[in-house]
């Protein structure tokens, strides 16, 4: 089938979609980059496990929720098939044309509670987060059978564990050359990806429909 990653085991799939979807630059990224170059590593450690609570919490529930829901409504297997391919394109788009900046705002001075509080914040009352989880991990199910399904969520909570305690001790390590220009090539390497995917979810709408 075109548009999928037909050579990696689906496990490594949804690895590779989780890191896309997670790594462009956000808050959350941006409160866990900066927690990494201004305080103490286990510091940062600590905060980007808290942040990987939350991100794949919402990751589960809009799995879990809107997968239960497909599987009973097909017409809302479409919607969400076509939607979510628009969606993830645009999303892609979005990111290729963004660039992004070191912002040293995002304030790290606080304790944990308000760390906790603010990284659930971040992730589970931002709607363009329920919207972008809901269109990439509604079409995990949408897309795939139960148990492929199920590697993709595995493979991409795997990525948001990877990628948030990846970069905070990377920072850690070379905060001196962490610049605007590194932020940018991963942006540009999630949109692309991005977009594959968004493709794919949109043939398979074409498939269902023809």
């Amino acid at each position: 089938m075109p548009f999928e990653f037909q050579f990696l085991p689906p496990y490594f799939q949804g690895l590779i979609l989780g890191l896309a979807y997670v790594a462009p630059i956000g808050m959350q990224n941006l409160f866990v980059i900066n927690t990494a170059l201004t305080r103490p590593r286990h510091k940062a450690i600590l905060t980007a496990l808290i942040v990987i609570f939350f991100d794949i919490s919402l990751a589960l529930t809009c799995f879990f929720g809107v997968g239960a829901l497909m599987n009973r409504f097909t017409w809302l297997q479409l919607v969400i098939l076509l939607a979510g391919g628009l969606i993830v394109i645009w999303i892609g788009i979005g990111l290729l044309k963004d660039r992004p900046t070191m912002d040293h705002s995002v304030e790290v001075e606080m304790p944990l509670t308000r760390v906790a509080a603010k990284a659930c914040v971040v992730t589970w009352f931002n709607p363009q987060a329920l919207i972008d989880g809901t269109a990439l991990f509604g079409g995990f199910h949408a897309d795939n059978p139960g148990a492929v399904s199920s590697q993709l969520i595995l493979g991409s909570s795997t990525a948001s564990v990877v990628w948030f305690l990846g970069i905070t001790i990377l920072i850690s390590c070379f905060s001196a050359r962490f610049n605007d220009k590194i932020l940018r090539v991963i942006n540009l390497v999630c949109g692309a990806v991005m977009i594959f995917y968004g493709a794919k979810l949109l043939f398979k709408f074409a498939e269902m429909i023809l």
